[in-house]
This record gives structure tokens, sequence and C-alpha cells, in this order.
């Protein structure tokens, strides 16, 4: 299964016509992508299946609302101008690290996890993992299919290290994280072809083994085996 094109049309439009006016006219046509996209969530989660615990987690566990809250944003556009869902056990309130898809026009649709916005004590928690077991994480993010697959990190660093950490550790770079997500990016034409939920089920394995290392570290969570 794929993405529709007349989802990827409904959002370019919607970028452009970003009003509440222009929405209400264009309904009957949100309501009919919105169900095409459930059904899209719906097959995902029955692949995930294979390979985490989604037991119980049904669409609008998975699915976020396309309505902004505007309330204390200075960008006051009514709707985002793209679909998502989050993919894990007990779905996407349940605060584990999960598998994020955002499905935009113009090559802006991806896949991706990790550490976005972290506690003070996962952070603590997770310098501590990279001090004392950076062999095992450096094993999954620098493996070659890792690589290929989601490139390099994202996301904000300390300009110093933190405080309890030689200037001159050895992973230094991994300690001064203070965000840490990678992402696979997706092109339109990638999104709508038939064979997209294949592709982007593979990609998923892929990510897996990092989610499963911030989940064991900020949750004790061990990883779902099947």
């Amino acid at each position: 299964m794929s993405v529709s094109p007349q989802l990827l049309s409904f959002l370019t439009d919607l970028k452009q016509n970003n009003s509440r006016e222009w929405f209400a006219i264009q309904k009957d046509i949100y309501d009919a992508e919105k169900a095409n996209f459930d059904a899209f969530i719906g097959d995902l989660i029955q692949e995930f299946s294979d390979f985490e615990n989604m037991d119980g987690v049904k669409i609008k566990d998975c699915s976020y609302r396309i309505y902004r809250d505007v309330r204390f944003s200075k960008n006051k556009e009514p709707y985002k101008t793209w679909f998502s869902a989050s993919f894990s056990e007990g779905g996407r309130k349940s605060g584990y690290m999960d598998y994020y898809l955002h499905i935009e026009p113009g090559g802006k649709s991806f896949l991706g996890g990790g550490m976005y916005n972290a506690t003070s004590e996962q952070l603590a928690n997770f310098r501590q993992e990279i001090d004392y077991n950076a062999k095992a994480f450096l094993k999954i993010v620098e493996s070659p299919l890792f690589r290929k697959f989601f490139g390099a990190p994202e996301g904000e660093c300390l300009k110093k290290i933190p405080k309890g950490y030689p200037a001159d550790h050895p992973e230094a770079a991994w300690l001064k994280r203070k965000q840490l997500f990678y992402w696979q990016h997706f092109l339109d034409e990638e999104i709508i072809h038939p064979e997209f939920t294949k592709h982007l089920i593979q990609s998923a394995k892929v990510l897996k083994p990092f989610l499963d290392f911030l989940n064991a570290i900020f949750f004790e969570k061990e990883p779902f085996l099947k």
C-alpha cells in the first residue's frame, strides 16, 4: 500500500490556502483523504506487529490531528500542512521512543526517531550509557547498513562537554548531544509507489536497534522479540 497522490495534491493546496474558510469548502476531500490515510496507518500497525508489540494499538493511537494549537504560537495558520503518525507499543502517547512517519509534499516526507525533547534525566542516562557502553551504541549507529539508510545524526549539541566528563573524553561528540535523532527522507514519487510500505518497513527495521537502545536506558524496556 502507498500514500495516495490525491493526498499530496490536497496538502499542496492547503499550504497555499491555509484558512478555515478554504478548509470548510474542501472538507469532503479532507475527510476522504483522512480515511485513506487511516487505512494506511491500519496496514502499517499490522506490519509493525511483526517486530514490535502493537497489541491493542488502534489507528487513533497512532495518528495526529491536522488542527494546529495556535494559542502560544506566532504562526496562526490553523492547519498543519502534513499528515503524520507514530508507531510504538502503547501508541504515540506511551512515551516510548517511536517510529515517526511524516507525509508532506515536496520531498519533505520522512521516517525518523530518537531523542527530540529528552528530559534532563533521560539525557543523564544517555550520557552515562555512552560513558560506560559506547561500543554497543556505536555498533548500531555506525554500522554500514544504518548509515546507508539514515546517514548522520541530527539535533542540537552543547558547545562544551557536560560537567562530570573530561574534555578529552573519546566520545565527547556524543556526550554533547542535547538531541539525537535520525531520519530518512522520501521523494513524492517514492511515497505514492505501490511498494512504499515494503520500503518503509525495511527502513523501520534498520532503525529498530537504535530505538531499542534508547528505550532500554530510558525505560528499562526490553526489545520486543517475536
